[in-house]
């Protein structure tokens, strides 16, 4: 019964390449995700800064700052504006106004060179000059090594007046690098000299003490006394944890208050002898995650984690070495004040987009008594976040603007003197927080001067309405529309939605599917209804923007979720909308059947769940609490149609979209509707490679945990072929599919709304693209 609980718990990518602000001219969906209405997380990690621009360097001479503010309308904020820890969009928008990265990209997402000169590359008839703050010189050696270096400008500060050196780099490098990072950024894997010596044989005393069990005699790393310490410890608030799902159970009616500890576990999924107490039953759910703590407690918690229940958690909860363990990264190097040479073991074809990370400033973030690169010490102690993660709330960079304060939902911004472009024209931004259906309104009557509403067909018309020439853009409005650089999609926990405890079984995958089939199903009719022309229907996860997206006229190219339990097709090209639902449903039916649900043919109806699995899955999606999302539709009818036939879907439309966040990074969401933000390289590693689940980055919220996929996804990474990696993407989109626990949804087009009136756009960079946003240029824009 432990998804009823997970019901009630719920009701829950450094920047990578974030182009501009509501990233490629609307919103940047993950890296971490909800979609329009309040969309998406995007979970890519710090890759490049995108502030390449048309301007020469900042030792030009730059007009006074207009003495203004400039007001942006943005949904919720996280609060966590560290370039390295920022999870939503709209954090790392407010970590991108602040920042620099050592890289930068042209309107076609491929990367700068040379920086500092500057490069010009014509787009759609017209020559543009990038600028960056750095150049860099790649040598692939003949024995598979491959050689970056990188030289900085020299006379560059961050915004309060420090200078920036290489320095600065090479302790952003080693935070991204640490073996107890736990961001977004997955620049740990790059196959980089040296990274896994110095990643080895370091983490939580916690695992070990966990790995090493109750009877370990080796006590090298800790002394008896904390090991009996801590199973006391364990022990205590594991039977604490086991009593408040009994405490759940029995409020909820699946048991008495009489029954025994085992008699009510095994309404949670468990079997324990009949004379067991909670901390036995307690232990027998630890061998079950085979130790792993923190799953167990983010999976099976009836409200309480594990980890708050034990008082002392933080006193085990600390770094140890446990073995050798490198002190330095052998291919990180500093090569003089202002450069930097990175070696990698192998190719890697995402490799230049990571190693353009966010330049943070060691005097800000770090500790300079603590940096010392000859001796290896690198501005932090190694395997010890907290300095870091303490500035999480107040970024400081070399951005285009200072981060002043965030209160009341308004983040504050004042242009930077010391910005390597020159100096904005516009002194104040104001990012401030608004409900979806508020943003488009904002804007025409004032509130907001630029804003990026959740487009559909009724908004389109509302845009028409308020310019007195009913076009997208005219005397009020002004609408630029590209295509996203993402998709919007419907996820399935392979965790959470399973049959027994084997999340990869075909019994697991079929009662995913009967699911994923009815979401696929209505697809068409809702998203239609909801965008009209501004968005299609996908069929494979991953952007249709990309090189990678698998094209009709391929060869194996089929509808997503388009068979039933035996393989055959449901669908036939005559077939009515009506018909199509009834198609879908029998074929969901097949699936259920196929997992091992109880169906009473005589009444068309399922009345029990195998061992493991549930009647009742509750989907979260971030509505606004009011519907306000292009999936809701689908949820509905899905909801609708299994109803008919016992099976019930809850839908949690939350007011506030942090419930959805919460719900993924604690793992308890069964099955949510969000969006993807994508990068310009198709990588999969971030998002659906084994190790982004098991070692809680949490940036896996599939669960997906495939050792076919994974190699996949490795052998692509390390191919400069395109035609390899593309057929090789291909591959592992099927096991995605397999697997079901992402449903394709759309791909739409994004739109930034600017007022007309307020903001003088002759000087809003030009041709925008979904690799280049508004933000481009920000030092440029200025108001009537």
């Amino acid at each position: 019964m432990r998804k009823d609980l997970k019901k009630s718990l719920a009701t829950l990518l450094g920047l990578a390449m974030v182009v501009g602000s509501m990233a490629g001219c609307g919103k940047s969906e993950p890296v971490a995700t909800t979609d329009p209405a309040t969309d998406t997380v995007t979970e890519t990690p710090a890759a490049t800064d995108t502030t390449a621009t048309e301007t020469p360097a900042a030792t030009d001479t730059a007009e006074p700052a207009q003495d203004m503010t400039l007001v942006v309308g943005y949904d919720q904020f996280s609060s966590k504006f560290s370039p390295f820890f920022a999870t939503t969009a709209y954090d790392q928008d407010v970590a991108s106004m602040c920042s620099v990265g050592l890289l930068t990209s042209d309107r076609e997402g491929n990367i700068i060179l040379k920086g500092i000169e500057g490069e010009t590359v014509p787009y759609n008839g017209t020559d543009y000059t990038y600028y960056g703050i750095a150049d860099l010189e790649i040598d692939q050696k003949d024995d598979g090594t491959v050689v970056y270096d990188f030289t900085m400008r020299d006379d560059l500060k961050f915004s309060d007046g420090e200078p920036i050196t290489a320095d600065d780099v090479i302790f952003s490098m080693y935070v991204l690098s640490d073996p107890m990072y736990d961001g977004s950024s997955t620049f740990y894997s790059l196959p980089i000299k040296g990274m896994a010596d110095y990643r080895s044989n370091m983490g939580s005393m916690v695992t070990y003490l966990l790995e090493a069990g109750r009877d370990n005699t080796d006590f090298t790393y800790w002394d008896e006394a904390t090991q009996t310490a801590f199973w006391a410890s364990l022990d205590e608030a594991g039977a604490a944890f086991v009593q408040e799902i009994i405490d759940y159970l029995v409020a909820a009616g699946y048991n008495s208050a009489d029954d025994t500890p085992a008699t009510c576990i095994a309404n949670w999924g468990f079997d324990a002898p009949e004379d067991a107490t909670t901390t036995d039953v307690f232990n027998i759910m630890l061998e079950a995650y085979d130790y792993d703590l923190a799953t167990l407690s983010s999976t099976e918690s009836a409200g309480t984690p594990i980890e708050t229940l034990m008082a002392d958690y933080d006193t085990y909860n600390k770094t140890i070495t446990v073995g050798d363990s490198a002190d330095h990264i052998e291919g990180i190097e500093k090569t003089g004040d202002y450069s930097i040479r990175v070696t990698m073991d192998s190719f890697d074809a995402v490799a230049i987009y990571q190693l353009g990370v966010t330049v943070a400033p060691l005097h800000y973030y770090g500790d300079p008594s603590l940096y010392d690169y000859d001796n290896n010490k690198f501005g932090f102690v190694k395997g010890d976040m907290s300095l870091i993660k303490s500035k999480t709330l107040e970024p400081l960079g070399a951005g285009a603007y200072k981060f002043v304060s965030y209160e009341n939902g308004v983040v504050t911004f004042e242009a930077n003197p010391n910005y390597f472009k020159g100096e904005p024209k516009i002194k104040y931004i104001n990012f401030k927080e608004t409900q979806a259906a508020d943003k488009l309104t904002g804007v025409a009557q004032g509130t907001f001067d630029i804003s990026d509403p959740s487009m559909s067909l009724e908004v389109l018309g509302n845009i028409k309405g308020y310019n007195s020439n009913g076009e997208i853009t005219g005397d009020v409005l002004t609408t630029s529309l590209v295509d996203n650089l993402g998709y919007g999609y419907i996820g399935i926990s392979a965790s959470n939605v399973k049959v027994g405890d084997q999340k990869d079984s075909e019994a697991s995958k079929s009662l995913r599917k009967a699911f994923a089939t009815l979401f696929a199903c209505y697809r068409d009719t809702v998203i239609n209804s909801y965008y009209g022309e501004m968005a299609t229907v996908i069929q494979y996860p991953i952007s249709n923007t990309s090189w990678a997206a698998p094209k009709p006229a391929d060869d194996g190219y089929r509808l997503a979720y388009s068979v039933d339990a035996d393989g055959n097709d449901i669908y036939t090209s005559d077939m009515t909308d009506e018909q199509k639902s009834e198609a879908a449903l029998a074929a969901a039916v097949s699936f259920l059947k196929a997992a091992g649900y109880t169906y009473d043919e005589a009444s068309g109806q399922f009345t029990a769940a195998p061992e493991g699995a549930e009647m009742t899955y509750e989907v979260i999606i971030p509505g606004g609490g009011t519907g306000d999302h292009p999936a809701y539709g689908v949820l509905t009818a899905t909801k609708e149609a299994l109803a008919s036939v016992g099976i019930t879907l809850e839908i949690n439309d939350p007011s506030d979209a942090n419930i959805l966040w919460d719900a993924l990074d604690a793992d308890t969401a069964d099955m949510w509707a969000a969006a993807w933000g994508a990068t310009v390289d198709p990588d999969m590693y971030q998002i659906y490679h084994s190790s982004n689940y098991m070692a809680g980055t949490t940036s896996n919220h599939y669960s997906i945990t495939s050792d076919e996929l994974d190699e996949l996804i490795v052998a692509a990474r390390e191919s400069a072929d395109q035609s390899y990696r593309k057929a090789t993407y291909k591959e592992c989109l099927e096991i995605i599919l397999d697997w079901a626990v992402e449903v394709p949804t759309y791909q739409r087009q994004n739109a930034v709304v600017f007022s007309t009136q307020r903001v003088n756009m002759d000087t809003v960079t030009p041709d925008i693209t979904t690799f280049w946003g508004w933000m481009n240029d920000i030092e440029l824009l200025e108001m009537n």
